[in-house]
């Protein structure tokens, strides 16, 4: 099959490698609120080279086949319900890039990538990068998540993806480790033992750079299973780890539980 993504020229490489960052999202009224969170990710944004633009995978992308945004004006998504007015009416305006979305989609080839006009930013991307680049000045696109694909596939499209860190390019995934909305609790008691333990496992594997055992998370039995009731939230981090190089360092940042089974840890590498 032609695909013209071929024929799109390669951007030059970077004078720095951009790291790779996952970030967990939790709730959308982070996009409203200065909290432990939001300023650290205000602190990544001010540590990290400029980028010429943002890829971002979040949870809240799912298709059949894998899509890239391709628009040159993104549209703001507020996907989600029973959230006061001023989140609805908050808006991200960052520039798409048509171009760089043709050479993504040849860097992932032969696995076929869509140029989506339809879709835009999502709450996983905006209201996390409302606070990591505020003036909305950086071209962001987003790369969805094949929802009929196993874990081990999406690691391997971050290790396909991780040239474009010497293109000028910050990924970045959004999602939650732990993300269990229907066990949350706000009574003071704590994180959920379950969910202490798994996102202690997750963490202890990055540390020691076992990203084949995160990809194969479901070997740690009812602790996944209830801290991963559905893969959404956790895939975006496969991606990122797929991208991290040897000799990346890696930063683990937000090692908080909130809510009881909410995870908010953020794993930078190569920063």
């Amino acid at each position: 099959m032609h695909n013209p993504a071929n024929h799109t020229t390669q951007p030059a490489l970077a004078a720095v490698r951009l790291p790779v960052i996952f970030i967990g999202h939790g709730s959308p009224m982070n996009a409203l609120e200065q909290n432990r969170f939001t300023d650290s990710w205000r602190e990544l944004g001010a540590a990290t080279p400029a980028p010429r633009a943002v890829l971002a995978i979040s949870a809240h992308w799912l298709t059949e086949g894998t899509a890239v945004t391709a628009m040159a004006a993104p549209r703001t998504i507020h996907d989600f319900g029973g959230f006061p007015q001023a989140l609805f009416d908050v808006r991200y305006p960052a520039p798409g890039d048509p171009a760089l979305a043709a050479h993504i989609q040849s860097v992932l080839a032969p696995w076929p990538v869509t140029l989506d006009q339809r879709w835009g930013l999502d709450h996983g991307v905006w209201s996390v990068l409302k606070h990591v680049y505020p003036d909305a000045g950086i071209p962001v696109l987003q790369l969805s998540i094949d929802a009929d694909q196993p874990p081990a596939h999406h690691y391997a499209l971050g290790e396909r993806l991780a040239i474009l860190r010497e293109q000028g390019v910050l990924i970045v995934g959004t999602g939650n480790v732990v993300h269990n909305l229907r066990t949350m609790r706000f009574d003071g008691s704590g994180a959920q033992p379950w969910a202490q333990r798994f996102n202690d496992q997750v963490r202890h594997a990055i540390e020691r750079r076992d990203f084949a055992a995160v990809v194969d998370y479901r070997q740690w039995g009812a602790d996944a299973d209830l801290s991963v009731p559905s893969d959404e939230h956790f895939l975006p981090l496969l991606y990122v780890l797929g991208a991290t190089r040897s000799d990346d360092a890696l930063t683990l940042h937000s090692d908080e539980i909130v809510g009881s089974s909410i995870s908010m840890l953020t794993v930078v590498a190569g920063a």
